[in-house]
C-alpha cells in the first residue's frame, strides 16, 4: 500500500479513533498521542493489509490495544469506559429489575391518600426536612412522622403483596 492509498483509507477514521481513545483513556492529550501511535502501527503493517476487508474495524482494534497498552504502562487507575459500556447480563438484569421495582413503588405512592402522598414526595423526592414540610403543609412535626410511617407501611405491605404474585 502506497502513501496516497494509506491516506485515503485511514485518515477519514481519525475523528472516530480519537473519540474512542478519549473514552478509553479519558485524557485528550494521551488520546491524540495514541491515535498517532495507531497510525504508525497501521503504516508499519501496510504491506499485510491487502487481505483485510474491514479496515475501519482493523484500525479500531489496533487503537484499542494501543490504549490498553498505554494504560498498563502508566499504571493509571482509569476506569475503562470501554469495558463499562458492555454490560454483563447479570448486572443488566439487576438494573432492569431495580427499574421495574422503582416504577412499582412510584405507582404505589401515587395511590396513597393525598396527604400521605404529598408528605412522602416532599420528604423523599424533594429532600425537605420535617421542619420545611411543616412550613409547607402546616402539619406538626409529630404528625409528619406519623403520616410518613403510615405511608411507608402501606407501600411496604402493598409491594410485598405484588412481589408474592
Amino acid at each position: 500500500m502506497d502513501a496516497e492509498t494509506f491516506k485515503k483509507v485511514f485518515l477519514p477514521y481519525h475523528q472516530k479513533l480519537y473519540r474512542i481513545a478519549c473514552c478509553i483513556v479519558q485524557d485528550a492529550a494521551n488520546a491524540e498521542d495514541i491515535v498517532q501511535e495507531t497510525f504508525i502501527k497501521l503504516w508499519n503493517k501496510r504491506e499485510e493489509m491487502y487481505g483485510i476487508e474491514n479496515t475501519e474495524a482493523f484500525a479500531i482494534i489496533i487503537l484499542r490495544n494501543t490504549c490498553l497498552d498505554c494504560l498498563r504502562k502508566t499504571k493509571n487507575n482509569y476506569r475503562l469506559n470501554y469495558d463499562a459500556d458492555i454490560p454483563e447480563t447479570a448486572s443488566s438484569a439487576k438494573q432492569i429489575e431495580a427499574r421495574d421495582e422503582a416504577d412499582q413503588v412510584r405507582k404505589l405512592i401515587n395511590r396513597l391518600p393525598d396527604m400521605q402522598r404529598q408528605v412522602m414526595i416532599l420528604k423523599h423526592w424533594d429532600g425537605y426536612s420535617d421542619e420545611e414540610i411543616e412550613q409547607i403543609t402546616g402539619i406538626s412535626p409529630g404528625n409528619i412522622r406519623v403520616i410518613l410511617s403510615r405511608a411507608r407501611k402501606t407501600i411496604r405491605e402493598q409491594f410485598i403483596k405484588m412481589q408474592q404474585r
